[in-house]
This record gives structure tokens, C-alpha cells and sequence, in this order.
């Protein structure tokens, strides 16, 4: 953009008037980025920020001295209650998903060896254990695994415009 005369005078009559940077681009024509590089450029008088704070300041916190540990316990703890309200119903649980059949192998693969990392099962339980088939050449799962782990960026040029 060429700033004219006329443009300039336009831009610091808004200015003075206390209009927003995006709503003075917004009368003229231009980006928001625009007004305030040009606004720097001309130094005009900074505006107040549009973030609202407090009007008290916050005071600043004074650091606490450790409070010593007791030395035992005599009672035990107090023992908690369940509020009277009614838990939610638990969610329908989905239908069994699909499981593949994929090759069984040890239930935790050593650090380092070329097995596939998939872990399959809930982790903590006792049926939890990894895929353990052969790996891809430079990736840590078996051809299957990597299909599911590895997704193509779609093609950007598909969002534009």
C-alpha cells in the first residue's frame, strides 16, 4: 500500500480518536498489521492494552516457613463417606471391537530386540503383552501396525482458498 497524505492524516485522526487498529483498517481499507506498523513507523502514542486487568494489583506472595512433621499418629485417619448422591449410570459399553490375528509372541519384548512395539490389551492387566512380529526396515512395528500408526498428511493445497 502507498501511503498517501491523505491516508496518513485519515489514519492519525482515527488514531487520536481511540478507535481500534482493526477497526480503523477496517474504515480504510487495510489489514489491522498494516495500521500498527505504520502507527510505529509515524510514533504515534502507544494505546492502552485491550486486555482487561484488575485494578488492584495481585500481592505478591510471602513464602511459608515448612511446618514440621508430626512425630506419630495416634488415632487412626478419619475414615471418608460417600456423598448421598446417585452416581451416573455407567455408559453402554460398544460392542466387542474386531481383533486381528497377529502373530503371538513373549509378553514384553527385550529393550533392543526387532520386534514390533504394538502393544495390544489394556496395560497393567494380565493379558497385556506386545504384537511382537517382525518389524518394518527403520521403523518399530510390523507392516500392520504401521499402517495404523503411520498416516499421510493429506496435501495441503486441498485447504487453500
Amino acid at each position: 500500500m502507498d501511503w498517501t497524505a491523505e491516508a496518513i492524516e485519515r489514519l492519525k485522526a482515527l488514531w487520536a480518536e481511540g478507535h481500534s487498529t482493526a477497526e480503523i483498517g477496517r474504515r480504510m481499507g487495510i489489514s489491522k498489521n498494516a495500521v500498527v506498523g505504520k502507527a510505529h513507523r509515524l510514533n504515534l502514542p502507544a494505546r492502552p492494552s485491550p486486555i482487561r486487568r484488575d485494578a488492584a494489583p495481585r500481592p505478591v506472595p510471602v513464602p511459608r516457613a515448612p511446618r514440621p512433621m508430626p512425630a506419630a499418629r495416634i488415632t487412626p485417619p478419619p475414615i471418608l463417606r460417600a456423598s448421598p448422591m446417585v452416581a451416573p449410570a455407567p455408559a453402554p459399553v460398544a460392542a466387542t471391537p474386531v481383533v486381528r490375528a497377529f502373530p503371538v509372541a513373549s509378553s514384553r519384548p527385550r529393550l533392543g530386540s526387532r520386534t514390533c512395539c504394538w502393544p495390544i490389551g489394556e496395560p497393567g492387566t494380565s493379558g497385556f503383552r506386545f504384537c511382537g512380529g517382525d518389524p518394518m526396515a527403520g521403523k518399530p512395528y510390523c507392516t500392520e501396525h504401521a499402517a495404523l500408526a503411520y498416516v499421510k498428511p493429506r496435501d495441503r493445497r486441498e485447504d487453500a482458498a
